[in-house]
């Protein structure tokens, strides 16, 4: 005897599932229970203004991938400024952001901001003697880095940078992750 399937509920837009069977809320949920340390990546753009400006973006999607010769691995959304900037500066920082600097975290998560300069204008800061990019005080460690490869992966672009220098913070104090859609302490 066959048997009629109950027809299914609407659902929205969002929750249509890709031709691979997950939505992007189901994808969004799942990936909301990793819990990632949170970095600070910043290039200095030599091409905005007569002493150049300085751009930072926050990610949580930031992995070391080899150890000799050592790499990184940052995500970025295809078409962002770090994303066009990036593909044209080779140099480019990235600051492992301490549990007291959620501020910082959140101020360079920002969309549709005008300009990064402001966001700079009150951090402390050195400047990269490799990248001339911001690092950031008192985080837990800065690298600066190299493009060694760009792989577009869907809507972000994966870019693997070769690590030139490292340094290292000697203060007390954790990694500031993201967990579940907010920033937290590890306890």
């Amino acid at each position: 005897m066959l048997q009629k399937t109950p027809p299914s509920p609407p659902v929205s837009d969002l929750a249509i599932p890709h031709a691979e069977g997950v939505s992007n809320d189901e994808f969004r949920a799942a990936m909301a229970r990793l819990a990632a340390g949170v970095v600070l990546v910043t290039a200095h753009d030599p091409d905005e203004g007569p002493r150049g400006e300085d751009v930072g973006m926050t990610a949580t999607a930031f992995m070391s991938v080899s150890l000799d010769p050592p790499l990184v691995l940052v995500s970025l959304r295809n078409g962002s400024r770090m994303d066009d900037l990036l593909a044209e500066v080779p140099v480019w920082a990235v600051s492992m952001l301490a549990e007291d600097q959620r501020h910082i975290a959140g101020r360079f998560a920002m969309k549709n901001r005008v300009s990064d300069r402001l966001l700079f204008a009150d951090l402390p800061y050195t400047r990269g003697e490799v990248s001339g990019a911001p690092l950031m005080g008192g985080a837990l460690s800065v690298l600066e880095c190299r493009t060694e490869n760009r792989v577009v992966a869907g809507d972000h672009t994966l870019v693997v940078g070769r690590v030139l220098t490292v340094g290292l913070h000697t203060g007390e104090g954790g990694p500031l992750t993201y967990f579940q859609g907010k920033y937290r302490r590890l306890s």
